[in-house]
Protein backbone atom coordinates (compact mmCIF):
# COMPACT_ATOMS: atom_id res chain seq x y z
CA UNK A 1 0.00 0.00 0.00
CA UNK A 2 1.43 3.40 -0.99
CA UNK A 3 1.56 6.40 1.32
CA UNK A 4 -1.20 8.07 -0.70
CA UNK A 5 -3.56 5.12 -0.45
CA UNK A 6 -6.28 5.15 2.20
CA UNK A 7 -8.36 2.07 2.86
CA UNK A 8 -11.38 4.05 4.11
CA UNK A 9 -10.94 7.15 1.95
CA UNK A 10 -10.08 9.20 5.03
CA UNK A 11 -8.72 12.65 4.15
CA UNK A 12 -6.95 15.29 6.20
CA UNK A 13 -7.26 18.59 4.33
CA UNK A 14 -4.42 21.10 4.51
CA UNK A 15 -3.47 24.28 2.70
CA UNK A 16 0.14 23.95 3.85
CA UNK A 17 2.57 21.18 2.93
CA UNK A 18 2.12 17.83 1.21
CA UNK A 19 4.57 15.47 -0.44
CA UNK A 20 4.69 12.54 -2.82
CA UNK A 21 7.53 10.30 -3.90
CA UNK A 22 8.66 12.91 -6.43
CA UNK A 23 7.42 16.28 -5.22
CA UNK A 24 7.01 18.51 -2.18
CA UNK A 25 4.28 21.13 -2.34
CA UNK A 26 3.80 24.02 0.06
CA UNK A 27 1.04 26.61 -0.07
CA UNK A 28 -0.02 25.28 -3.43
CA UNK A 29 3.48 25.80 -4.84
CA UNK A 30 6.21 23.42 -5.90
CA UNK A 31 8.64 23.90 -3.01
CA UNK A 32 11.80 23.18 -4.99
CA UNK A 33 10.86 24.99 -8.19
CA UNK A 34 8.62 27.87 -7.06
CA UNK A 35 9.81 28.81 -3.57
CA UNK A 36 13.45 27.89 -2.94
CA UNK A 37 15.68 30.79 -3.90
CA UNK A 38 12.63 32.89 -4.84
CA UNK A 39 11.03 33.86 -1.52
CA UNK A 40 12.71 34.92 1.69
CA UNK A 41 12.16 33.09 4.95
CA UNK A 42 10.29 36.11 6.32
CA UNK A 43 7.99 36.14 3.30
CA UNK A 44 7.30 32.45 3.75
CA UNK A 45 6.61 32.80 7.49
CA UNK A 46 4.07 35.54 6.78
CA UNK A 47 2.49 33.51 3.96
CA UNK A 48 2.16 30.38 6.10
CA UNK A 49 -0.03 32.22 8.60
CA UNK A 50 -1.83 34.83 6.50
CA UNK A 51 -2.41 32.47 3.56
CA UNK A 52 -1.29 35.21 1.21
CA UNK A 53 2.00 36.67 0.12
CA UNK A 54 2.88 39.99 1.74
CA UNK A 55 3.35 43.09 -0.34
CA UNK A 56 6.89 44.51 -0.41
CA UNK A 57 5.87 47.10 2.19
CA UNK A 58 4.27 44.52 4.44
CA UNK A 59 7.34 42.34 4.17
CA UNK A 60 9.58 45.25 5.18
CA UNK A 61 7.50 45.95 8.28
CA UNK A 62 7.22 42.25 9.13
CA UNK A 63 10.93 41.55 8.84
CA UNK A 64 11.71 44.73 10.80
CA UNK A 65 9.64 43.26 13.64
CA UNK A 66 11.59 39.98 13.48
CA UNK A 67 14.86 41.89 13.66
CA UNK A 68 13.59 44.01 16.56
CA UNK A 69 12.71 40.94 18.64
CA UNK A 70 15.61 38.61 17.85
CA UNK A 71 17.97 39.28 20.77
CA UNK A 72 18.25 41.67 23.71
CA UNK A 73 21.33 40.34 25.47
CA UNK A 74 21.37 38.33 28.68
CA UNK A 75 17.61 38.17 29.20
CA UNK A 76 16.07 35.29 31.18
CA UNK A 77 15.33 33.47 27.92
CA UNK A 78 18.99 33.67 26.85
CA UNK A 79 20.28 32.65 30.28
CA UNK A 80 17.86 29.70 30.36
CA UNK A 81 19.11 28.54 26.97
CA UNK A 82 22.77 28.85 27.97
CA UNK A 83 22.31 27.06 31.30
CA UNK A 84 20.35 24.26 29.67
CA UNK A 85 23.09 23.88 27.07
CA UNK A 86 25.63 23.73 29.91
CA UNK A 87 23.64 20.95 31.54
CA UNK A 88 22.86 19.05 28.33
CA UNK A 89 25.30 19.99 25.54
CA UNK A 90 24.09 16.95 23.62
CA UNK A 91 20.61 18.50 23.32
CA UNK A 92 20.62 21.75 21.42
CA UNK A 93 16.88 21.38 20.97
CA UNK A 94 16.51 21.35 24.74
CA UNK A 95 18.47 24.57 25.07
CA UNK A 96 16.42 26.24 22.35
CA UNK A 97 13.19 25.02 23.90
CA UNK A 98 14.20 26.22 27.36
CA UNK A 99 14.69 29.73 26.05
CA UNK A 100 11.46 29.73 24.06
CA UNK A 101 9.46 28.49 27.05
CA UNK A 102 10.37 31.70 28.84
CA UNK A 103 8.42 33.78 26.31
CA UNK A 104 5.57 34.93 28.52
CA UNK A 105 3.78 37.98 29.83
CA UNK A 106 7.00 39.75 30.88
CA UNK A 107 9.25 38.83 27.96
CA UNK A 108 8.14 38.42 24.33
CA UNK A 109 4.50 37.78 25.18
CA UNK A 110 3.91 41.53 25.39
CA UNK A 111 3.83 41.56 21.58
CA UNK A 112 0.68 39.46 21.59
CA UNK A 113 -0.81 40.97 24.74
CA UNK A 114 -0.49 44.49 23.39
CA UNK A 115 -2.02 43.59 20.04
CA UNK A 116 -4.97 41.91 21.74
CA UNK A 117 -5.51 44.89 24.05
CA UNK A 118 -5.48 47.26 21.09
CA UNK A 119 -7.79 45.01 19.05
CA UNK A 120 -10.28 44.72 21.94
CA UNK A 121 -10.25 48.48 22.42
CA UNK A 122 -10.83 49.14 18.73
CA UNK A 123 -13.57 46.53 18.51
CA UNK A 124 -15.36 48.04 21.52
CA UNK A 125 -15.31 51.59 20.16
CA UNK A 126 -18.77 52.73 19.10
CA UNK A 127 -19.14 54.33 15.70
CA UNK A 128 -16.36 55.29 13.33
CA UNK A 129 -12.75 55.36 14.40
CA UNK A 130 -11.20 58.77 15.06
CA UNK A 131 -9.72 60.80 12.23
CA UNK A 132 -7.72 63.20 14.40
CA UNK A 133 -5.01 62.82 17.03
CA UNK A 134 -7.41 64.34 19.55
CA UNK A 135 -9.94 61.59 18.92
CA UNK A 136 -7.29 58.90 19.27
CA UNK A 137 -6.05 60.54 22.47
CA UNK A 138 -9.51 60.42 24.00
CA UNK A 139 -9.92 56.75 23.09
CA UNK A 140 -6.50 55.99 24.55
CA UNK A 141 -7.25 57.88 27.76
CA UNK A 142 -10.45 55.93 28.31
CA UNK A 143 -8.71 52.61 27.51
CA UNK A 144 -5.87 53.25 29.97
CA UNK A 145 -8.25 54.29 32.73
CA UNK A 146 -10.47 51.26 32.17
CA UNK A 147 -7.50 48.92 32.23
CA UNK A 148 -6.14 50.38 35.46
CA UNK A 149 -9.60 50.40 37.05
CA UNK A 150 -9.65 46.65 36.40
CA UNK A 151 -6.33 46.35 38.24
CA UNK A 152 -4.37 45.54 35.10
CA UNK A 153 -1.28 46.98 33.46
CA UNK A 154 -1.46 48.42 29.99
CA UNK A 155 0.60 46.03 27.82
CA UNK A 156 3.31 47.72 25.82
CA UNK A 157 3.57 50.69 28.17
CA UNK A 158 6.81 51.12 30.14
CA UNK A 159 10.24 49.50 29.94
CA UNK A 160 12.66 48.43 32.71
CA UNK A 161 15.72 49.82 30.88
CA UNK A 162 14.60 52.37 28.31
CA UNK A 163 13.01 54.85 30.71
CA UNK A 164 13.25 57.73 28.25
CA UNK A 165 12.08 55.82 25.19
CA UNK A 166 12.67 52.49 23.50
CA UNK A 167 14.86 53.13 20.42
CA UNK A 168 12.92 50.56 18.39
CA UNK A 169 9.56 52.28 18.75
CA UNK A 170 10.01 55.40 16.58
CA UNK A 171 11.94 53.45 13.96
CA UNK A 172 9.21 50.85 13.47
CA UNK A 173 6.49 53.50 13.42
CA UNK A 174 8.55 55.36 10.83
CA UNK A 175 8.93 52.27 8.64
CA UNK A 176 5.19 51.55 8.84
CA UNK A 177 4.44 55.18 7.95
CA UNK A 178 6.79 55.10 4.96
CA UNK A 179 5.05 51.97 3.68
CA UNK A 180 1.53 53.35 4.20
CA UNK A 181 0.87 50.78 6.92
CA UNK A 182 0.42 52.98 9.99
CA UNK A 183 -3.05 51.67 10.76
CA UNK A 184 -5.47 51.92 13.68
CA UNK A 185 -3.50 49.70 16.04
CA UNK A 186 -0.39 51.84 15.71
CA UNK A 187 -2.43 55.06 15.86
CA UNK A 188 -4.04 53.95 19.12
CA UNK A 189 -0.74 52.71 20.52
CA UNK A 190 0.92 56.06 19.82
CA UNK A 191 -1.98 57.81 21.54
CA UNK A 192 -1.56 55.57 24.58
CA UNK A 193 2.01 56.80 24.82
CA UNK A 194 0.91 60.42 24.58
CA UNK A 195 -1.83 60.01 27.20
CA UNK A 196 0.05 57.89 29.74
CA UNK A 197 0.95 60.89 31.88
CA UNK A 198 -2.60 62.27 31.91
CA UNK A 199 -4.00 58.86 32.86
CA UNK A 200 -1.30 57.61 35.24
CA UNK A 201 0.39 60.73 36.57
CA UNK A 202 3.70 59.94 34.87
CA UNK A 203 4.79 59.52 31.30
CA UNK A 204 5.79 55.98 30.38
CA UNK A 205 7.59 54.99 27.17
CA UNK A 206 6.08 52.71 24.56
CA UNK A 207 8.20 49.57 24.49
CA UNK A 208 9.46 47.77 21.44
CA UNK A 209 7.55 44.55 22.06
CA UNK A 210 4.31 46.52 22.17
CA UNK A 211 4.96 48.48 19.00
CA UNK A 212 5.81 45.21 17.26
CA UNK A 213 2.41 43.83 18.25
CA UNK A 214 0.64 46.93 17.00
CA UNK A 215 2.52 46.84 13.70
CA UNK A 216 1.80 43.14 13.13
CA UNK A 217 -1.88 43.65 13.92
CA UNK A 218 -2.02 46.44 11.34
CA UNK A 219 -0.73 43.92 8.79
CA UNK A 220 -3.88 41.89 9.41
CA UNK A 221 -2.14 39.07 11.29
CA UNK A 222 -4.25 37.45 14.04
CA UNK A 223 -3.41 39.02 17.44
CA UNK A 224 -3.80 35.65 19.18
CA UNK A 225 -0.91 34.23 17.11
CA UNK A 226 1.55 37.09 17.46
CA UNK A 227 3.50 35.53 20.32
CA UNK A 228 4.44 32.86 17.80
CA UNK A 229 6.13 35.45 15.60
CA UNK A 230 7.98 36.83 18.63
CA UNK A 231 9.19 33.30 19.39
CA UNK A 232 10.16 32.82 15.75
CA UNK A 233 12.37 35.90 15.98
CA UNK A 234 13.80 34.93 19.34
CA UNK A 235 14.72 31.44 18.06
CA UNK A 236 17.35 33.10 15.87
CA UNK A 237 18.67 35.03 18.84
CA UNK A 238 18.79 31.94 21.03
CA UNK A 239 20.73 30.04 18.40
CA UNK A 240 23.18 32.91 18.40
CA UNK A 241 23.40 32.77 22.21
CA UNK A 242 24.15 29.04 22.10
CA UNK A 243 26.74 29.53 19.36
CA UNK A 244 28.44 32.18 21.49
CA UNK A 245 28.24 29.92 24.54
CA UNK A 246 30.23 27.35 22.56
CA UNK A 247 32.84 29.96 21.56
CA UNK A 248 33.03 31.83 24.85
CA UNK A 249 31.32 29.91 27.69
CA UNK A 250 29.81 31.88 30.57
CA UNK A 251 27.00 29.58 31.71
CA UNK A 252 29.18 27.78 34.22
CA UNK A 253 30.22 31.13 35.73
CA UNK A 254 26.55 32.07 36.09
CA UNK A 255 25.79 28.75 37.74
CA UNK A 256 28.78 28.86 40.08
CA UNK A 257 28.18 32.50 41.06
CA UNK A 258 24.66 31.71 42.17
CA UNK A 259 25.51 28.36 43.75
CA UNK A 260 28.61 29.56 45.66
CA UNK A 261 26.69 32.55 47.01
CA UNK A 262 23.64 30.66 48.14
CA UNK A 263 23.01 31.30 51.85
CA UNK A 264 20.70 29.19 53.95
CA UNK A 265 17.90 31.13 55.61
CA UNK A 266 15.50 29.46 58.00
CA UNK A 267 11.95 29.54 56.64
CA UNK A 268 10.85 30.88 60.02
CA UNK A 269 12.76 34.12 59.37
CA UNK A 270 11.29 34.76 55.92
CA UNK A 271 8.16 36.84 55.42
CA UNK A 272 4.99 34.91 54.70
Amino acid sequence: MTASASPDNTQFPTSLGTSTATEIRLLGQDLAQDLMGKVSFGELAFWLVAMRQPSPGELRVFESVLVALADHGFTPTAIAARLTYLSAPDSIQGAMAAGLLGGGSRFLGVTEDCAQFLAWTLAGHPGDLPDTDGGWDQMALEAIRAQRAAGKFVPGLGHPNHKNGDPRTPVLIGIATEEGLRGPHLRLFEAIGRMSEAALGRRLPLNGAGVCGAALADLGLPPELLRGFALLARAAGLLGQIAEERRNPIANDIYMTVDRNAVYVSPDTQPA
